[in-house]
């Protein structure tokens, strides 16, 4: 059955990196749109990052542009999230989700009804001062 695993998370201090990936069964990542989607302690879920199936477009919340980098590695069958120069205010949950919809920037930060289909259960990611 569809199912998404993430991994990569862990402790570092600001201004380290990290590289979370996506490992999906079931189905091939050139399927869907692939979506990184964090929650930080106390706020609501935001989406990170997006990487279409359709046309391979890509986009990045403001917060992180420039500094993550969302990529799809179709012959592994995974997508990764390079993320560099984390500061404490990255700190979260990442969840990795599928869409059938497009990577557009204004899906990516307010998504519509139905967007997201399959969800990950996350990977937690603690960036120290």
């Amino acid at each position: 059955q569809v199912q998404l695993v993430e991994s990569g998370g862990g402790l570092v201090q600001s201004g380290g990196s990290l590289r979370l990936s996506c490992a999906p069964s079931g189905f091939p990542v050139h399927h869907y749109t692939f979506v990184w989607v964090r929650q930080r302690p106390g706020k609501e879920r935001e989406g990170v990052s997006c990487f279409g199936h359709s046309d391979d477009s890509t986009a990045y919340s403001n917060a992180v542009k420039g500094r993550f980098t969302i990529s799809r590695d179709d012959a592994e069958n995974m997508v990764h999230l390079q993320m560099n120069d984390l500061t404490p205010e990255d700190t979260g949950v990442y969840y990795c989700a599928t869409s059938r919809a497009r990577c557009w920037y204004s899906y990516l930060i307010n998504p519509p009804d139905k967007y997201f289909e399959t969800w990950g259960q996350g990977t937690l990611v603690n960036v120290s001062s």
